[in-house]
């Protein structure tokens, strides 16, 4: 959205600052349209830097996802059959909490 803000206003501001617009309608003169579009240039030229700025420190945060367990940790057994190992997992829970 910063982006996008910061075009419009550089556009706009173009508009009033490069063109003669002696209306009626607009109520201003020329060097009135001038400044304002100088205005409107540099808050557009701000708010695209500060979108880019913190568009830049969103991507460097880092999010870490933590996993509670509760009761007894697994327990793996081990033992020795001749050259074989075998191994056997063993859940132990917590029933009570």
């Amino acid at each position: 959205m910063g982006i996008g803000l910061g075009i419009f206003l550089l556009v706009v501001g173009a508009i009033f600052y490069f063109t003669n617009i002696d209306s009626s309608v607009l109520n201003m003169s020329s060097s009135t349209g001038n400044t304002i579009g100088i205005i409107f240039m540099v808050a557009g030229a701000l708010a695209i830097i500060l979108a880019l700025v913190l568009n830049a420190q969103r991507a460097r945060t880092q999010h870490t996802v933590v996993t509670e367990r509760r009761g007894a940790p697994d327990v793996v057994e081990r033992r020795v059959d001749g050259d074989e190992i075998v191994e056997r997992r063993v859940e132990r829970r917590d029933e009570t909490l």
